[in-house]
Order: C-alpha cells, then structure tokens, then sequence
C-alpha cells in the first residue's frame, strides 16, 4: 500500500531552479535546462545572455514548451489533490476573484476567528499569477493593512502567511521606499520584531527565506541598513541562515540580505565581530557550494574589504586567501570580479605582505595571466594588470613566451 505522505514530496525537476516554485509552464533553452516560462522570461528580458544554471552564453534566446515535463507535472498534481489528507492548514483553497478578494480586505478584522482562513484564501491567490500579485501590490489599503498586521498580531502562523503574501508581492511594489518607511517607521519597529519571531522560531524554512528577502527589500539606504543591523539579535539570526550545512536556499537568501544591509561601516564590524569572515571561507571552500552562493560569498568579502578589521582577518589566513585565488577562474564572471577585486584590495591598494605571499604560494600569477587572456572586463583586466605589477612581473614578455594557439584559453 502507498503512503499518502509520499504524494506530497515534490520531485527536483518538477521546481524551477530560478523561482524553486512547481513549475506551471515549463520550457526549455538551448542548453537543455528547463524553467518556468514566467520566471526565464523575466531573466532574459532583464538583458542577461546567459543560462541561470549553467551560466552559459545563449546561442539563442527562443526557448521551446516541454510538453512531456508538464503532463508528468498535471498527472503528479492531480494524484496530491487526490490522496492529500485536507487539515485545517492544508487544505485546498478556491482560487479567489479579484472582486472577491476587495470584499475579504474591506471587512478584515485580525480579531477574527477566521481571519486565518481568508488570509489563506489571499496567499493562494497571489500564487495563481502575476497578474494576480500585481493586483494585490496595486490595491488601495492592502500593503499598509499587511504592514499593520506585522506590528500587532504575535501569532507565528498568521505571520508566517503575511510574510508570505509580501514576498510574493515584492516584485510588484512600485514605492520601495514607502514600505520601508512603514515596515520601520515606529520607535519599537514592530515588524522586525515579527520578522525576528518567525526566524527565531524556525518552524517554515520557506518562511525565513521569505523574511529574509523582505529585509533585503525594505534595506534602501543607509538609515534603514542600520535599523535592521542593529536590531537586537536580528543579525544574529540572519548569520545563522548563512552558516555551513544550512539549506541552500536559505544561505542564498541570507547572503543576499547580508549584502543589501552591510554598506555602513558600523554594520560591517559588526559583522566581522561576529565571525563573519570564517563562515565565508567555509562556503567558498565548500565543493558543494552553488555557483549563486560562491558569487555571493565572494561579494560579502569584497565589501568587508574597505575596512581595516576585515582586511587583517582575511590577510591572516593564508588558507582563505588562496582561497580566494583559486575561485578566480572556477566559478563565473561574477565571482571572478569579486575575487580579483579582494585581491587587489589586499596586495595593490593597501600592500599587505601577507596577502602577497598568499597569492604567490596559490600560483595566483600563472591565473592572473590566464585570466588577462580570457575575455575578462576591462575593470578585471586592470585590476590584474595592477597585481602584476606589485609582483614586478612584465606581462607582456611572459605572454610573449606563451604558444599563441593558447589564447583560446576560458576560464569558465
């Protein structure tokens, strides 16, 4: 006999690996990975060239439906319809009208014993389309009416679903800077004590990613930054979602946050206070670590760079310098950058012996020179240029030296 528990894992390849949703209308690129079509759309209208996953430069940006993919999507999502034992939080919904959806936040009382329910009814809603979210981002009231809830209910289940309805809105939010005044606006900052309840309390990892990515939205300028950095035990929990052997999801939404909040320099030391740096060489040595992940890493690394405290913590361990080096050319074009942008910090612009060192015991010049032949940004090829130099190394007449069939050579 089948276990009806076994209905209700969903299949790898059935989520989008850019929005990690079920997908809905998956279509393939050229490289063979498939998306959803929503999500690769919105990548590829963006102005980006390449494949999200395999980081790839398109040949082309047409991409075809996966016929077969959807069928064994409908046929996996009829039987979790069928076996799936409804509970009171589990159920299925009926997908909303947007009339209906005007008359639920008109009478909304959060004192009401079915506010959960239609809050529920809300998030299914926002799920079914952009439209749908644009819509609800859109509506006269709804925005500040989630931003009240926030401040005043403690009830980690409602919480968890307004977290999630504002997530699903994110992108759909035209003033940014209006739902940071309201979510930080009051001298107790109500919300980020829900947002720190719900990380605390761990019970939904998809709603800590979600407060995670509510941070990194409402993080606009400097003032913001430091209200949610020096909220108490908030930074605490957002360092633990970036710790080694987290979900990877949840590191990636961490990192990202970690970066939107840490350009004061009050915050960065903060951060380095609390370790930060020995977390990031654990994920940028991890084999295992995506490429968004390691791209990030890298990015945190940079930016704690402009202090003194950073640079003497990452120049005093060799191993995470040469680190460092070797994720030059193993990575992405991003991930390059940053870590060409670390190293020139450390060894050019401040001259730290010990980063020298460590860059010379990594082979770090037979990469620099490797990269200098690749199709690298201008920024990357002076940095490196500049690296050279403080290594007293004339790169032209060590290239002059190389086979000219060897400027095929890619880093990635």
């Amino acid at each position: 006999m089948v276990r009806d528990d076994l209905y209700i894992t969903v299949p790898s390849f059935f989520r989008c690996p850019i929005s990690l949703d079920v997908m809905k209308s998956p279509v393939s690129l050229s490289t063979g990975v498939t998306y959803d079509r929503a999500s690769i759309q919105r990548w590829l209208d963006s102005g980006n060239n390449t494949c999200p996953a395999t980081m790839q430069v398109l040949q082309t940006k047409e991409f075809v439906p996966n016929r077969t993919l959807q069928r064994l999507i409908q046929i996996w999502s009829d039987s979790i319809h069928h076996h799936r034992p409804e509970s009171p939080d589990e159920s299925i919904h009926p997908v909303l009208s947007q009339d209906q959806v005007k008359d639920i936040v008109k009478v909304t009382d959060i004192k009401k014993e079915d506010f959960l329910s239609n809050l529920s009814m809300i998030v299914s809603f926002a799920k079914e389309s952009d439209e749908n979210k644009t819509f609800l981002a859109k509506l006269d009231g709804f925005v500040s009416m989630l931003v009240e809830i926030l401040s005043n209910v403690k009830d980690v289940n409602i919480l968890e679903r307004v977290i999630r309805v504002l997530d699903l809105m994110l992108n759909k939010i035209d003033d940014q800077q209006q739902l940071s005044n309201l979510m930080l606006k009051s001298c107790d900052q109500d919300c980020l004590n829900s947002l720190l309840l719900v990380l605390q309390k761990q019970e939904s990892l998809d709603a800590r990613i979600d407060s995670l990515k509510i941070l990194e939205f409402i993080a606009i300028d400097a003032e913001s930054k430091l209200k949610i950095a020096e909220k108490e035990g908030l930074l605490s929990e957002i360092l633990k979602s970036v710790s080694w052997g987290s979900d990877r999801r949840l590191i990636d939404a961490g990192l990202s946050c970690l970066i939107a909040i840490s350009m004061p320099k009050r915050v960065k030391l903060k951060l380095i206070n609390q370790k930060i740096i020995t977390e990031m060489k654990k994920l940028i040595t991890d084999p295992n670590s995506t490429v968004s992940v390691s791209e990030k890493a890298l990015k945190v690394l940079e930016m704690l760079c402009s202090t003194k405290q950073g640079r003497s913590e990452i120049c005093c361990d060799s191993g995470l310098a040469q680190a460092i080096v070797q994720k030059m050319l193993k990575v992405s074009g991003a991930a390059t950058e940053h870590a060409v942008t670390i190293l020139w910090s450390l060894c050019y612009l401040f001259r730290d012996q010990r980063a020298q060192e460590a860059v010379t015991s990594g082979n770090g010049l037979t990469k620099i020179l490797l990269l200098m032949q690749s199709n690298c940004s201008p920024a990357v090829r002076q940095m490196s240029a500049d690296l050279l130099k403080i290594f007293r190394v004339n790169y032209k007449s060590c290239l002059s030296s190389y086979d000219t069939k060897t400027t095929h050579i890619m880093p990635f």
